[in-house]
């Protein structure tokens, strides 16, 4: 399964998804309210990497949420790349990490609009994944295909995936 096709799916794909190297940065205990200070932060800190040659990215930009995104939650926020750190960088007090999306089936699908509208775009995915016969895995991960800074809110694309049991 291609994790970033150049279309955005309009409908739920269930697909085999490859392990994938990461650069990210980690939060532990984490709610809904503090995503967008984090998400600045984190996001512009991995980046930074990329314009000094320290990291070569290989995909956008990605949330990944670890156990219940409407509780608290654990999260990293960072990009694929073709090598993941050996060691941790500091960038502005975080640290960049190595981490690995693993492989897994993942039921995914394509949000296109605000990101206040994603909610809306998960219910509709879990319910999709139900419906052919899977289960949540207790990840989910957000792909930001497009940049909030170079096109409307309306035309936001992001990709969702959702790991699953089955």
């Amino acid at each position: 399964m291609n994790l970033f096709p150049s279309e955005p799916l309009t409908h739920a794909e269930v697909g085999e998804i490859d392990p994938m190297p990461l650069a990210v940065i980690r939060h532990h205990g984490v709610t809904l309210d503090a995503l967008p200070g984090l998400f600045d932060a984190g996001y512009s800190a991995v980046a930074g990497l990329f314009a000094e040659g320290a990291l070569i990215p290989t995909g956008p930009a990605l949330a990944i949420y670890h156990g219940d995104p409407m509780g608290v939650f654990d999260l990293e926020l960072g990009f694929p790349v073709t090598q993941s750190p050996s060691d941790p960088i500091s960038v502005d007090g975080a640290a960049v990490v190595a981490s690995t999306l693993s492989a897994a089936t993942a039921v995914v699908i394509s949000h296109v609009g605000p990101y206040d509208d994603l909610g809306r775009g998960w219910a509709q995915l879990v319910a999709d994944a139900a419906a052919l016969g899977h289960e949540p895995s207790g990840l989910w991960v957000e792909a930001y295909v497009s940049d909030p800074g170079d096109v409307e809110p309306q035309d936001l694309r992001t990709d969702l995936i959702l790991p699953t049991r089955s």
